[in-house]
């Protein structure tokens, strides 16, 4: 499936009537620690691959999907459950606890 790029026009679409759970990564192009939680959530978009939907946002080129979830640090990983919000993490964050935290929505 890949990994998503959101916008306000696709992200009711891609997000809130997603069947699978979705993780949603806020960045921007001039973060650091961005850079370094890109790799990471690719990994974890491949190891997920049918069974939950991974997306990305970039804060500077769609501020009103950043305002409209609050995000105030970067990065910060969103995970939503058929169009619900489920938990929010900001900072630079494992594979293993998001792929961890994806397989918990996907059993559930």
């Amino acid at each position: 499936m890949g990994v998503v790029e959101l916008t306000k026009d696709n992200f009711e679409e891609e997000v809130l009537a997603a069947k699978v759970p979705v993780l949603i990564d806020f960045w921007a192009e001039w973060c650091g620690p961005c850079k370094m939680q890109s790799p990471i959530v690719d990994e974890a978009a491949e190891e997920l691959a049918g069974k939950a939907k991974v997306c990305k946002v970039n804060v500077d080129e769609q501020p009103s999907l950043a305002l409209d979830y609050q995000i105030t640090s970067i990065p910060t990983l969103v995970f939503m459950d058929k169009g619900v919000f489920q938990k929010r993490v900001v900072g630079l964050t494992g594979k293993q606890e998001i792929v961890d935290y994806l397989n918990t929505l996907i059993d559930g």
